[in-house]
C-alpha cells in the first residue's frame, strides 16, 4: 500500500491489541511496516469509545497513551499470559502493546495534542 501521508510504499499489518510489535521490523526490504490494531466487538474497557458519532476520533484519541497505561495496570497479568512471557516488566508490556516504545508513543501523542491535531485524553 502507499502510506497516504508520506507519499510512499509500505508494508501495512493488521494485528490484535494483545501483540508484542517490538517482534516486528521497522522495515522489510526497504519498505517501512506499519502496524494497525485489529478492532473487535470485544475490546477491553479502557479502549471502548462511541464510534457513532460523526468525527468521534476529534472527540476520543482512542489510542491515548493514558489508556494503554490504565489496561496495563488492570490486566497486566492476564496479557503477559497472552503473550506467552511472564517476565515482562510493566514497561516492556506497555512497549509491547503500544507500537514497540510507549514512551515514543507517549512523547508523539503529547506533542500532536499541542498542535491540535489529537484530542486530549479525558475519562469516558
Amino acid at each position: 500500500m502507499v502510506d497516504p501521508k508520506k507519499k510512499k510504499h509500505v508494508i501495512k499489518i493488521s494485528r490484535p491489541l494483545v501483540f508484542d510489535n517490538r517482534l516486528l521490523p521497522k522495515k522489510f526490504e526497504g519498505l517501512d511496516i506499519k502496524t494497525n490494531i485489529k478492532m473487535t466487538d470485544d475490546m477491553p474497557t479502557e479502549f471502548m469509545v462511541d464510534r457513532s458519532k460523526p468525527e468521534w476520533f476529534k472527540l476520543q484519541y482512542i489510542w491515548a497513551p493514558e489508556r494503554f497505561q490504565k489496561y496495563v495496570d488492570r490486566c497486566e497479568k492476564e496479557i503477559k499470559a497472552q503473550l506467552n512471557a511472564p517476565q515482562l516488566t510493566k514497561e516492556e508490556v506497555l512497549d509491547a502493546l503500544c507500537f514497540g516504545n510507549f514512551e515514543e508513543h507517549k512523547q508523539k501523542s503529547m506533542q500532536l495534542i499541542k498542535e491540535g491535531k489529537l484530542p486530549a485524553y479525558h475519562e469516558n
